[in-house]
């Protein structure tokens, strides 16, 4: 017989790329782990997995009983909600995941606020640096950036324009491009972030660039830079910048407060380069419980209005 335990086993490999990673999940040991699998293979008479000394995939039935799985759970963990008391409080527990920079400066304050509102629920932020597509055991993803993978449910919070920017003391020295392909002559920095092609800046021509008008709304073009230096984490390129080794291309929440402060200058602002929406990632409509859907309320407010970037407004339909 099939055990709510053996629900959460098949759900936690599913989620992970190797034994290990799932006994962490599940807080278990891996042998503990392992022997729980072999139990339930033995139970069901199939192979659910086939693993090596560094990775984990499941066997197709494996993949069908995560599958439905996934589904008997979300049930079930939704049932205490149906017995809410009358003073309708949300209780229970919601995971959110959130890249660092961003999770830290805006989604840790929208969550204490969300917090105080509902004083039952307990919350579990991760910060990671790819909480998107390694999304591991989160009911909500906060992602900044495109969104390559459509498995999950995508909810837009707020547009975030790229600002290309230096300090002024580099500017100084080195000079102002004028136009993106000047920026071959400078001293780059970039972000390694979401598997993107780091050094591929791509642009459009804005309404004031020096481009005749037919092309000035949809020529898209781009540049490959040499970066002088390169760094996983966006707040670390962007002091770079800010101590004049070089341009950064950074997200407007990061960079508008040291505009602002004349720590950076905005350069290239008649160019469009490619933006990277703010987006939150929920994983089914399907047994959707009420405190995740407050949740994602109570976001897609506070996170569309309290940040510095502006508030999307979903498409029609």
């Amino acid at each position: 017989m099939i055990q709510i335990e053996d629900l959460r086993l098949i759900e936690a490999l599913a989620q992970s790329a190797s034994l290990s990673a799932a006994a962490r999940m599940l807080n278990v040991t891996p042998p503990a782990l392992s022997a729980r699998l072999r139990k339930l293979e033995a139970t069901l008479g199939l192979a659910l997995a086939t693993r090596t000394s560094r990775q984990l995939s499941l066997t197709a039935e494996g993949e069908r009983l995560a599958r439905e799985g996934s589904v008997l759970l979300a049930q079930f963990d939704a049932l205490p909600e149906s017995f809410r008391r009358e003073d309708k409080r949300l209780t229970g527990t919601l995971r959110i995941a959130a890249p660092f920079g961003y999770g830290r400066y805006h989604v840790a304050p929208a969550l204490a606020r969300f917090a105080q509102l509902h004083p039952a629920l307990h919350l579990q932020l991760d910060l990671r640096e790819t909480p998107w597509p390694d999304k591991h055991d989160s009911d909500a993803v906060i992602h900044v950036g495109a969104v390559r993978d459509s498995s999950w449910i995508a909810r837009p919070l707020a547009s975030n324009d790229r600002w290309l920017c230096a300090s002024p003391a580099y500017l100084q020295r080195h000079g102002i491009p004028a136009v993106p392909n000047d920026l071959l002559q400078h001293r780059c920095i970039c972000i390694r972030e979401n598997d993107e092609d780091v050094t591929l800046w791509r642009f459009r021509r804005g309404a004031k660039s020096p481009a005749p008008m037919a092309r000035r709304s949809s020529a898209r073009d781009s540049v490959r830079v040499v970066p002088a230096y390169t760094s996983n984490d966006g707040s670390v390129a962007r002091e770079w910048a800010e101590q004049g080794l070089g341009l950064v291309l950074r997200s407007e929440w990061d960079t508008r407060d040291a505009v602002a402060a004349g720590k950076l200058v905005r350069v290239l602002a008649d160019w469009a380069f490619d933006s990277a929406p703010v987006t939150l990632l929920v994983p089914t409509r399907r047994g959707r419980t009420a405190r995740l859907q407050a949740l994602m309320t109570f976001l897609e407010d506070a996170l569309g209005t309290s940040t510095p970037v502006r508030r999307k407004r979903p498409r029609a339909g």
